[in-house]
This record gives structure tokens, C-alpha cells and sequence, in this order.
């Protein structure tokens, strides 16, 4: 008679993780769908700005082979982030390329270009 229940708690606890998978996905697009458009509508802006600071953010991950631990290679992701000050001493962080970001020294002075959190682009005075 236990047995007999176990699959159908089974049933019912994969189905909520799957429900549970399905939302978090469907939310993350949303969120970037969302971001996305309301950059589209966002000006086009220019302003006077000063590179103040850059940083990196760097993910591992390992990967091993089916059922041998000592079979396993690692990659990275590397996001690039640079912070802007303008006149108004407001601070902005965009995301840019890893090129980009190798091109920027702190102390960097010019003109800023961005259409809401979409970094558009920087050149030196």
C-alpha cells in the first residue's frame, strides 16, 4: 500500500518543480524583454563624463566527465564593467566589451554615450 502512494507524491513533487523551473524562466525573460524595451524608448543621450572606475566579474565552472572525477576541464565568463561620473556627480556602471573595457584608463575624460542602462559608446577629449 506505500508503494503504491510513492509515485504519486513523486508525480506531484516533480510537477511543482517543474512549474517552479517553467516560472523563473519565463520571468527572466520577461525581466530582459522589459530591459530591452525600455531602453529602445529611452533618448539617445551624450553627456561630459570621467572613467572612475572598472571592474570584472568572473564565473568558473567545471566540467566533469560522466562518472570519472578525474576527467574534468574548467571555463570562465568574464563580464566587463566601467563606472562613469558626470558633471552632476552622478555615477553610472555599464556592462561594455572586453575590448572596450582595455581601452578605458580610469581618469579618462570625454564624451559618454548611452540610451537608458545600454552603454552606446565613449570617446576621449
Amino acid at each position: 500500500m506505500i508503494y503504491g502512494a510513492f509515485p504519486g507524491i513523486f508525480t506531484i513533487v516533480f510537477g511543482m518543480i517543474f512549474v517552479i523551473f517553467v516560472i523563473i524562466i519565463v520571468s527572466l525573460a520577461a525581466g530582459g524583454i522589459s530591459t530591452w524595451s525600455r531602453n529602445n524608448h529611452s533618448p539617445r543621450l551624450t553627456v561630459s563624463a570621467q572613467v572612475v572606475a572598472k571592474r570584472t566579474d568572473v564565473s568558473y565552472h567545471r566540467h566533469g566527465a560522466a562518472g570519472n572525477h578525474a576527467d574534468y576541464h574548467t571555463t570562465s565568463n568574464t563580464w566587463y564593467y566601467v563606472t562613469f561620473q558626470v558633471e552632476s556627480g552622478d555615477r553610472m556602471e555599464f556592462s561594455v566589451s572586453g575590448t572596450e573595457y582595455g581601452m578605458l584608463v580610469e581618469g579618462d575624460r570625454g564624451n559618454l554615450s548611452f540610451q537608458g542602462t545600454r552603454y552606446l559608446g565613449f570617446v576621449r577629449l
